[in-house]
């Protein structure tokens, strides 16, 4: 599994995209969506909905099982994606692709994983 290294990570299995605008993507991890099986639901925040970082946004239906989604920093929704909602399975498909929401007004960042940290920990975890 190779974890992109444009992007951050959280312990929770979310990755963060910088879009360079003020406002960052978030999404499930490839490890994450391993883990979880096959994606039948997913269930968002509306626009405008506050995240506050370690907190869940929204959740996830597997074949297995239901699984909260957390946020791995604090701001406020500017956009879901919506294709998702009807295409769950596209974040089983390509998890780097698949992002969930995208926040603006950022803050708590700071325990934020690089790719090699988050393999890092990965390693560990196992």
């Amino acid at each position: 599994m190779t974890n992109p290294t444009n992007i951050l990570y959280a312990k929770s299995h979310e990755w963060v995209q910088d879009m360079g605008d003020g406002s960052f993507r978030i999404g499930l991890t490839d490890y994450a969506q391993k883990e979880l099986g096959d994606l039948v639901f997913v269930n968002l925040p509306q626009e405008g909905d506050e995240v506050e970082v370690g907190s869940a946004f929204g959740d996830v239906e597997s074949v297995k099982a239901v699984s909260d989604v957390y946020s791995p920093v604090s701001g406020v929704v500017c956009a879901i994606n919506e294709e998702l909602l009807d295409h769950p399975e596209n974040i089983n498909q390509d998890a780097y692709a698949a992002w969930m929401i995208q926040v603006n007004e950022v803050s708590d960042k700071e325990e934020l994983l690089s790719a090699e940290e988050y393999e890092k920990f990965l390693s560990e975890e196992e």
